[in-house]
């Protein structure tokens, strides 16, 4: 089972991803995507793991998401943002080789026998980057948005903390 849940900055995704994962199993999995840039970073990452309970075990990885997801769990992936930012950082800004990265792993994802609660951000919504970096970035969250989407059996849209049910395919 695949769930996708998008929308804004400090729209509610992540409280609303945990408490589904919450329903789903007494013993869920979170797994942070975010490379550790500096030692503020890391703190903030450290209060992130410290606010989630005994329930939850966390993982970090940066890029290769399928070699550390256990079979038959519940598992919270946050985010595809900051996933996606590795692969284009490590690309060198590139985003057809990004997208083809971040979709081969993805595409790894669908083969495991697990449930995946999927974190992203709509950053197309917002004002227009005013960088070309900034916009071809914008251009590859789309496009890995869109693939994460269509195949998903659930996908969420978070507006100011309200889930709004946007694809429902069992």
């Amino acid at each position: 089972m695949l769930y996708y849940i998008t929308g804004g900055e400090r729209s509610g995704k992540s409280s609303y991803a945990q408490n589904l994962a919450l329903q789903l199993s007494d013993s869920p999995f979170y797994l942070a995507t975010s490379r550790i840039w500096d030692d503020n970073h890391r703190k903030r990452i450290d209060r992130h793991i410290a606010d989630r309970d005994k329930r939850w075990t966390s993982i970090e990885e940066e890029k290769e998401l399928s070699k550390v997801i256990p079979e038959n769990t519940v598992v919270v992936i946050d985010c595809v943002t900051l996933w996606l930012t590795n692969f284009f950082v490590d690309t060198k800004n590139d985003i057809e080789k990004s997208l083809y990265q971040a979709k081969s792993e993805f595409n790894k994802l669908l083969t495991l026998n697990t449930t995946l609660i999927i974190i992203s951000n709509e950053i197309g919504m917002g004002v227009h980057a005013t960088t070309e970096i900034g916009r071809k970035f914008t251009e590859l969250q789309g496009w890995m948005n869109q693939h994460i989407a269509k195949h998903a059996n659930k996908a969420i849209l978070m507006v100011s903390g309200i889930p709004v049910e946007i694809k429902n395919s069992k």
